[in-house]
């Protein structure tokens, strides 16, 4: 149903998982990622390896051991797919035999990328592969650019539905959260989403409070100054903005 990456920013250490699917509100389905940790439950997924992985990978478990134990666990063994990343940015992964063809995974030393009902392999290769060599983008701009690669090597065979992304910069809160549960094109909306959210709402995420910052830095006068830099070079750039909201009327 499925093809997902999890990744760890070697610059900043930020956590990311990205997920495309011909299956509504995968967003809200596969992904669970903490602080220092992620978990992607897919095919015929079993949220609670999510949910129990990754407070237990949290904690210090090693992926491997996680995965094992909940994989031994599962009598719906067969037609589970999950990959993780622990504290330590360990990976491990596992394709049950009744997946749907094209299944499996691969796993690297900072990203990982798993996929089921697939065209073929070439999508989960061509998203690792392409993760791999974008290094020169923003972390979330690698994500999704490593995610489009895979829909350009044929993606999920039933085409397309939904799409989400969900980074963590060292804190139990999301520092970005987004879904399309719903779209004809939900990666192309994924990043008119995240160029939206460029404009303000990533401004507003670098203010907010974290555990080292209770208060994080209400000072609203520095942050509507960046949020004025950012526009003014965005129409000196001729980019319109890609936001749908409206005015009062």
């Amino acid at each position: 149903m499925t093809y997902s990456l999890i990744a760890k920013d070697p610059e900043t250490g930020a956590i990311g998982l990205i997920v495309a699917s011909r299956f509504f509100a995968c967003g809200a389905r596969v992904p669970c990622v903490g602080a220092r940790s992620a978990v992607a439950s897919q095919a015929f997924s079993n949220p609670v390896w999510g949910t129990e992985g990754l407070r237990r990978l949290e904690a210090g478990e090693s992926a491997q051991d996680v995965l094992d134990d909940l994989v031994r666990r599962d009598e719906g063994r067969a037609a589970r797919q999950a990959h993780l990343m622990d504290a330590s940015g360990g990976f491990a992964a596992y394709t049950g035999a009744d997946c749907v063809d094209w299944a499996g995974h691969r796993i690297g030393q900072s990203h990982s990328v798993a996929g089921n009902m697939l065209t073929g392999p070439d999508v989960v290769d061509a998203t690792f592969e392409t993760y791999d060599a974008e290094t020169a983008l923003p972390f979330p701009e690698r994500l999704m650019a490593a995610m489009e690669a895979g829909e350009r090597a044929g993606g999920d065979k039933r085409g397309k539905q939904a799409a989400g992304i969900v980074i963590h910069q060292g804190q139990s809160h999301a520092w970005l959260d987004m879904r399309v549960d719903d779209h004809a094109d939900p990666l192309a909306e994924l990043r008119r989403l995240y160029d939206v959210a460029s404009e303000r709402y990533l401004h507003f995420a670098q203010a907010m409070p974290s555990e080292q910052n209770f208060s994080g830095n209400p000072d609203r006068t520095a942050l509507e100054a960046a949020i004025a830099r950012a526009e003014a070079q965005r129409q000196a750039e001729g980019r319109e903005s890609r936001s749908f909201a409206s005015d009062p009327a």
